[in-house]
């Protein structure tokens, strides 16, 4: 049955309302009571991966849930602004890997902001601006004189200078998050726009300045899904990946030519369709991703090796649930996730003299 929190959840072939509701309790049963939200229990948790199941239980209307998982990320950021890239079972004092990515730093920002937008939460949102400031600070003291940003930087400090072209269009899309913050707090952030700027002209104009991992499908529609192209770009990239990358009836290939597809990918896809204007193939995208779902427990296996009909790995991960469900919700019209992944009212920065 369901609920006004709960209807947009709905969708024929991808989720009854049984399943949506499974899903959602999939995933807060691997929340730990501190608000760490692995990918999945005995596993470890990163940033991003529980950013974006936060904000699945926001789509969802589990405020509660979500309100504690950024509580989890403010309490235990670095003094520098960061976090760590690995804390063994989201235990902030067992990191397993020490070093620092900047778009696992930046992407707070889109979480609260679309907390914010789920909850019209005021005092939420003043007490979560320092956390917010200080990360995207540490993420743009890594932005390289042509725009992209170093995607990370080694525990002794040290700087890596390479871009990804995934990461920095996650960056664009968190820093546009990010000035929606300040703009409604009423603090501008000159510089963020100017960063902004300088980023979404090197990914529009510059791949040379991205390590080349066109392999990969998150290089292909990540620059579409963090809103970095206008339409007809968008269009134009889309069209020229799609054969490359979708498998018909089976989901997206993780990095081609392997036999592999996975459902994080997929619905990621389907999200950037849907900000595209392209809901009818989003739904498709969706509904074929359905072999991946595991019916006990409402989770998604993390992907499907087709050559040799095995899930692989064994995994039900709480981020694949996740950005299947931010899909799902932006279908279903679910107002705070359109209007973070629309993009229609973000910020835009300002734009380099560069290239004209």
């Amino acid at each position: 049955m369901t609920t006004p929190r709960t209807e947009h959840l709905v969708l024929p072939g991808v989720l009854t309302a049984e399943q949506a509701d499974a899903t959602v309790h999939g995933i807060l049963g691997v929340q730990r009571e501190d608000g760490a939200i692995p990918w999945f229990r005995g596993h470890h948790l990163d940033p991003w991966d529980h950013t974006e199941a936060a904000m699945a239980l926001d789509a969802a209307g589990e405020h509660d849930a979500a309100e504690r998982a950024y509580t989890w990320l403010a309490r235990h950021q670095n003094e520098d602004g960061s976090w760590y890239a690995a804390y063994a079972n989201g235990a902030y004092d067992d990191v397993t890997d020490r070093a620092r990515e900047s778009n696992f730093v930046a992407y707070i920002a889109v979480g609260v902001w679309h907390h914010y937008l789920a909850t019209g939460d005021d005092t939420f949102l003043d007490r979560m601006w320092p956390t917010v400031y200080a990360a995207l600070e540490w993420v743009l003291r890594l932005q390289r004189p042509g725009g992209q940003i170093g995607w990370r930087r080694e525990d002794d400090g040290t700087a890596t200078a390479d871009a990804l072209l995934t990461g920095s269009s996650s960056i664009h899309h968190a820093l546009r998050c990010a000035l929606a913050i300040a703009e409604q707090r009423e603090e501008p952030q000159p510089d963020w726009e100017l960063a902004l700027g300088a980023l979404r002209h090197a990914i529009r104009r510059h791949p040379e300045r991205f390590l080349d991992k066109s392999r990969y499908s998150m290089d292909w529609y990540y620059p579409i899904l963090g809103g970095a192209l206008p339409a007809a770009e968008a269009k134009s990239r889309m069209e020229e990946g799609w054969d490359r990358f979708v498998v018909p009836g089976l989901g997206v290939r993780c990095v081609v030519p392997n036999p592999w597809v996975t459902g994080g990918e997929s619905a990621e896809l389907a999200l950037a369709l849907w900000a595209m204007g392209e809901s009818d193939r989003a739904l498709d995208i969706l509904q074929s991703i359905q072999h991946l779902r595991d019916p006990a427990t409402g989770l998604y296996w993390t992907g499907y090796v087709f050559d040799d009909d095995a899930v692989w790995p064994r995994e039900l991960t709480s981020w694949t649930a996740g950005s299947l469900l931010l899909a799902v919700a932006a279908l279903g019209g679910h107002e705070a996730t359109c209007a973070v992944f629309g993009g229609a009212r973000l910020p835009h920065g300002l734009a380099p003299d560069c290239c004209a």
